[in-house]
């Protein structure tokens, strides 16, 4: 059986194999990953979440050469949000419909566990019916060290003070040769990994990404997903994978932008190695409205968040803003069906 043949008939493929979808014809490729999506989701409807991403803060000790966003602690431009303005970022969120906030910010050093519980606490007592889906592996790392304690008893504790799911960010390469170039202040692929499994022995529900596109070689990126499968094996807490392109502008890498023709190569491998996480989601924040569009013929069944605020990817110069008709409107017109729905992909409607 050869390895199309494989893929259609719904069995894994090993690292060699995932190597080789890399010399794949992009339209070969993308009509098998949209076997393989077909299979997962044989209806014909495409979601995405109606959320918000707040920055709590700016100021962080990490020093990633890819981020565009950050200010070191003492910079004049470093800030923490007050609860008045996270309360009225929320508040904005909810008029527009909005059911879910992720929070995400820097390593701050000056910012105790106690800070993250008191603001989730806020968040829970204002606005009880949000979702907050908050601090990637990197934050939860950072406060198991300043506090010395483990990263369950993080976990427990914030999940105490109200947080409800945590979101993939931080993963980058799941390689360290990569990290230790990329952000060598930040924590190894198996503190990330770590992170994730204990959040799933305790119930909570998350995301994974990959930032590519940058230093890594496509074996690197194989490497990845895989360790992402393998994890998914054990624990089945991923809801579900957005893989995006590194965004050079303003960063202290000069590496060329990945082209559309890549981004949905790698799209499409995903689809086709991560045979376990159920759902994968197309990043029109990088790659704009038309190639998102597309992405849903390469394997994607998600198109992401509405993104009421993105500041991240924003800082290196790349803004594609799309409101909720927008984004329906562009699903329907790739004939399927736009349905809002829940971190966890249940829909709302």
């Amino acid at each position: 059986m050869n390895l199309i043949q494989k893929i259609l008939a719904g069995e894994r493929i090993g690292r060699e194999e995932a190597l080789a979808l890399f010399e794949m014809d992009l339209f070969e490729l993308g009509m098998l990953a949209r076997e393989v999506r077909r299979r997962l989701h044989p209806e014909p409807i495409v979601t995405y979440v109606v959320d918000r991403n707040i920055n709590y803060t700016n100021v962080c000790v990490s020093g990633c050469k890819f981020c565009a966003y950050y200010r070191p602690p003492g910079d004049p431009e470093g800030y923490v949000l007050s609860r008045e303005e996270l309360a009225r970022k929320i508040e904005e969120t909810l008029a527009l419909g909005g059911y879910q906030i992720l929070l995400q910010g820097g390593l701050h050093p000056d910012l105790p566990l106690s800070f993250y519980e008191e603001m989730l606490s806020f968040i829970k007592e204002r606005f009880p019916q949000v979702h907050v889906h908050a601090f990637s592996p990197p934050e939860i790392i950072f406060l198991s060290r300043l506090e010395g304690i483990s990263v369950e008893e993080v976990l427990r504790r914030l999940i105490a003070a109200g947080l409800d799911s945590i979101p993939g960010g931080g993963a980058e390469i799941l390689v360290d040769r990569v990290r230790r170039r990329l952000s060598p202040r930040k924590c190894t692929a198996e503190e990330w990994l770590t992170v994730m499994r204990t959040a799933h022995k305790l119930g909570l529900r998350t995301t994974a990404t990959m930032m590519f596109g940058h230093i890594e070689t496509l074996s690197d990126r194989v490497e990845h997903l895989l360790r992402l499968r393998e994890l998914q094996d054990e624990t089945g807490g991923f809801t579900a994978f957005i893989p995006w392109p590194f965004q050079p502008g303003n960063t202290a890498l000069s590496t060329p932008k990945t082209t559309p023709v890549e981004y949905l190569k790698m799209l499409a491998v995903s689809r086709i190695v991560l045979d376990n996480i159920p759902n994968l989601q197309a990043s029109w924040v990088t790659q704009g409205p038309k190639v998102a569009q597309v992405a849903l013929e390469f394997g994607a069944n998600d198109f992401g968040s509405t993104m009421i605020e993105e500041n991240v990817v924003a800082a290196t110069g790349v803004s594609h803003r799309l409101s909720e008709e927008e984004i329906r409107r562009i699903i329907r017109a790739a004939g399927y069906e736009p349905r809002r729905r829940r971190m966890d992909y249940t829909l709302l409607e």
